[in-house]
């Protein structure tokens, strides 16, 4: 019998595509607090949290780290605000065959499913809200847990265990994403990890990372489900 599988996803790239919604009131958010919004035009924002991003941006903008953590609060707080007043459901769109993927693993009875993003969790349920897919995902990691994304898969991981009451380790643990964080962040804990180039990281450079799976999106169903939970394993 398979071994128990905790399932956690990423969310933006991965799961949706929110039209660019987030980047647009970051900067706002920026702008509104710091006086500058940084290179937000030209920045990479795959696979960081939402504090760490506010934490480089505004680096690379000459502001004082005192002066950035003084503010992260305030900044973080007012994007937030504005995120959820902003997005309305036509920003979203899910990626190819995530409907059907995600009822595929929960019909899976040694599958636990979680979310492991950089998002604030407030604005990581409003993403997914406009698919009516959050009850999928009972638990999860955010950004908003820590800064510092290398650090959620621990954090996802004692969550899952305390849920599904089981010692899930090693590459009990699978983390789907579509950026190279996403594939390096549970290494350190031996997970599995997924890649899917539906986002913005070209699947070469998903390749160069070494994940154990690389998919080019969820579109066909039952070979997504073999890559997630490592067909003839366990």
């Amino acid at each position: 019998m398979r071994r128990p599988r905790l399932v956690l996803f990423d969310i933006d790239g991965t799961l949706v595509s929110a039209g660019g919604i987030s980047a647009r009131a970051l900067a706002a958010t920026l702008l509104d607090t710091f006086g500058t919004e940084g290179a937000s035009a030209s920045y990479d924002y795959s696979g960081k949290t939402d504090p760490q991003i506010v934490r480089e941006l505004m680096g690379g903008a000459g502001i004082a780290e005192a002066e950035i953590e003084a503010r992260m609060e305030a900044a973080l707080d007012r994007y937030r605000v504005r995120l959820l007043a902003w997005l309305r459901p036509e920003h979203v769109t899910a990626k190819p065959g995530v409907g059907p993927l995600l009822e595929a693993l929960a019909a899976e009875p040694q599958v636990t499913l979680g979310l492991l993003t950089g998002n604030l969790e407030p604005c990581a349920r409003a993403k997914l809200a406009p698919l009516g897919v959050n009850h999928y995902f009972p638990f999860g990691a955010f950004g908003s847990d820590h800064a510092d994304r290398y650090r959620l898969p621990a954090v996802a991981l004692e969550r899952g265990r305390s849920r599904a009451g089981i010692a899930f380790e090693g590459a009990d643990l699978v983390i789907v994403g579509d950026s190279v964080h996403d594939v390096l962040c549970g290494r350190e804990l031996g997970v599995r990890a997924v890649a899917v180039a539906t986002g913005k990281t070209p699947p070469r450079r998903l390749a160069e990372v070494k994940p154990e799976a690389l998919l080019d999106d969820f579109g066909d169903t039952a070979s997504a489900v073999r890559a997630i939970l490592g067909d003839g394993e366990g």
